[in-house]
Parts: C-alpha cells; sequence; structure tokens
C-alpha cells in the first residue's frame, strides 16, 4: 500500500513540477539583477528531485496513519502552492505576486510540516529541508523585487 501511495503522491509532486517545464525562466529571467547568493541553474532540477521524493514518502507514510486530515489538508494545499509559483513568476512575470505566492507557500509548507509531524515524526522531518529550500526560494524572490524595482513595477507582463 505504502508504495501506491508514494505514486499518488509523487506524480502530485510532478504535476506540481511540470510546471517549470511549462513556464521556464528563459530570457526574461536571466536579464533580471539577482543576488550574488543565487544558486547556480543546475541545482534548481537536483533539489526539487530530491525533495519531490521526501515530499511522496511523507504523504505516504502519513496517509496511512489515522487522524491524518489536518495534515492531507496542509499537504494538498501546499502542493497546490507549490504549482502556482512558476506559472506566476516565470509566465506572467509577476515578481510581486511571486513573492505573495511563495509567502502563502512558506505557511503552508510549515502547517504541514508540523501536521506531519504529529502523525508520523518522520513524515514532519522530511518536510524539514523543503521548508528551508522555500525559506532560500522566498529569500531570492525579495531579493529579486528588490533589485528589480522598476520590472516589479510592471507588474504582470505577457510572455513573449
Amino acid at each position: 500500500m505504502f508504495w501506491l501511495l508514494f505514486c499518488v503522491f509523487f506524480a502530485a509532486c510532478l504535476g506540481a513540477g511540470a510546471t517549470g517545464g511549462l513556464f521556464p525562466p528563459g530570457p526574461w529571467y536571466r536579464s533580471l539583477t539577482k543576488p550574488s547568493w543565487t544558486p547556480p541553474d543546475w541545482v534548481f532540477p537536483v533539489t526539487w528531485t530530491v525533495l519531490y521524493v521526501c515530499m511522496a514518502v511523507s504523504g505516504a507514510r502519513a496517509a496511512m496513519v489515522e487522524g491524518n486530515g489536518f495534515a492531507m489538508a496542509f499537504w494538498a494545499m501546499q502542493i497546490a502552492f507549490n504549482g502556482l509559483w512558476t506559472p506566476v513568476f516565470f509566465g506572467l512575470r509577476n515578481i510581486r505576486m511571486g513573492m505573495a505566492i511563495i509567502g502563502v507557500l512558506w505557511i503552508t509548507v510549515l502547517s504541514a510540516l508540523l501536521a506531519l509531524w504529529q502523525v508520523d515524526t518522520l513524515a514532519g522531518v522530511l518536510f524539514v529541508p523543503y521548508l528551508v529550500w522555500v525559506t532560500i526560494a522566498a529569500g531570492l524572490n525579495a531579493e529579486v523585487w528588490r533589485l528589480n524595482r522598476d520590472e516589479a513595477a510592471k507588474g504582470s507582463v505577457q510572455a513573449g
């Protein structure tokens, strides 16, 4: 049963991750001023692959435990906001709205971590690296916003 559940949760992660392929950073993002501590491009797919495996294991473990309602609700909420950030930031090129979404994502990841921890300690622990990464990503989003005030002021632009 665990492996079937793992596949379901991993498919949800891959669905959220597919937005990266649909809305790649491209020339617009490369033209933005970024902080010196921006990770190299290769770090992102490697990190997300590891995180998605951890998230799927976490979800599958918690799904098998009674009284998992809040944990499953927060797991679902965080994957929804996870999948929303990329189309808004890279697709719509909306740095400010991306910041708002990643703020809500951070809160939902923390909430999921705490709820998962209550039903299965390892499930909660597996969300710790995810929270760390979303914290880094939020900092990066904030710095890109700060360093590119003119671009951010445009709000949303059409890709082109």
